[in-house]
């Protein structure tokens, strides 16, 4: 089966950040500053990107803004005629440098939120004084004219601001916001205890999102994303393994999804040693789990099966050992009654500690 073209690139420019947020999807064995690739290698690969049929690019991290050359990489995005994103916590770019990037032809923000307090935003980033520059990026972004999305990354300890989260998005002038409760793969995975919301919590916040839709509709458009540990049929991750997105890592690694590289059984290709065409046309990593020939039952008899393909295949591997398993998130998995015992187990008994996301914690040292 020859796949249709990816309908966009996620360019994970860096793995350096300010933030230390302990759900963060990078993986644990984050990439050094030396290890990233060049500025030319960028534009390489950007360019390889459009002319693979991709039609945006979001630059993200880490903090893509840790980039000096982020004007560049924005420039030649626009010029090989690719729609592009920034997602960003804000933290780092003063409005003087976002005209510039709207200057070279940057389309869209999306600005992260970690709570709608200092005290809390900040304890759960891990820096302080990060949520008050992230309200003046907010209004720099609007005043520079760029169209913004609030994220809000849920859980355990901030879903009570959930209200005041929506009110927010309003308030700095957001037309989309996502309400996306933590997934669990890297640094996640790691926090589970001290991240996962009960079921009451999230019965009550899926209210909150319905009724609050509906009050808003025209004003703010809302995504939810339920947490998987809770549901009953797996979501179609990424819109399927290696169907409609890819991604490259700091150092060049092309992935199928931003948290591909959990699954360690998997050997990824590289940008820098083979065209982009090639890895997404015949990579190893991308064809392994790309259409339907490699499931398992019962998905292969399922009828959802090019509905959902099969699910997260970074949550089979984190909770089974074997990424081609069935995704523990489909009630018909014969580990989803376990995952759900180990969700109600850590919403009731997790405590409040982080392992923050920093390079001390993971699995390398920095070299900057």
């Amino acid at each position: 089966m020859i796949p249709d073209p990816p309908f966009a690139l996620l360019a994970e420019l860096t793995h350096r950040c300010p933030l230390q947020c302990p759900y963060c999807s990078n993986p644990l064995d984050l990439e050094r500053a030396a290890k990233e690739m060049t500025t030319e290698e960028w534009c390489g690969a950007i360019r390889q990107a459009a002319a693979l049929g991709c039609m945006q690019v979001h630059f993200s991290g880490g903090e893509p803004t840790a980039r000096p050359d982020l004007e560049l990489l924005v420039s030649e995005a626009a010029a090989a005629g690719l729609y592009t994103n920034l997602i960003t916590s804000g933290v780092l770019c003063d409005r003087a440098r976002l005209k510039r990037l709207a200057a070279a032809g940057l389309e869209h923000v999306q600005l992260s939120f970690q709570g709608t307090t200092a005290s809390l935003a900040d304890r759960i980033g891990g820096h302080a004084g990060g949520h008050e520059k992230k309200l003046a990026f907010a209004q720099d972004v609007r005043d520079t004219g760029l169209p913004l999305t609030a994220n809000f990354v849920v859980h355990r300890q901030n879903v009570h601001q959930l209200d005041d989260m929506i009110g927010l998005a309003v308030l700095i002038g957001a037309e989309r916001m996502e309400i996306a409760n933590v997934q669990y793969y890297g640094w996640a995975l790691k926090n589970r205890a001290a991240l996962m919301p009960s079921r009451a919590q999230l019965d009550r916040m899926t209210g909150q999102v319905a009724a609050t839709r509906e009050r808003l509709k025209g004003i703010v458009t809302i995504y939810f994303v339920v947490p998987d540990y809770y549901a009953r049929r797996p979501k179609a991750c990424m819109g399927g393994w290696g169907r409609r997105f890819l991604n490259i890592s700091p150092s060049g690694k092309v992935l199928p999804c931003h948290a591909a590289e959990s699954i360690t059984s998997l050997t990824f290709d590289t940008v820098r040693e083979k065209p982009l065409a090639d890895i997404w046309l015949r990579g190893s990593a991308f064809q392994a789990f790309r259409g339907t020939g490699w499931m398992p039952e019962p998905c292969r008899s399922c009828d959802r099966k090019e509905i959902d393909w099969g699910g997260c295949r970074c949550q089979a591997f984190a909770i089974t050992g074997d990424a081609a398993q069935t995704d523990p998130a489909c009630a018909l998995s014969d580990d989803h009654e376990s995952l759900v015992l180990t969700a109600l187990e850590d919403a009731s008994t997790g405590g409040d500690d982080f392992v923050y996301r920093n390079f001390r914690t993971a699995k390398v040292l920095p070299e900057f």
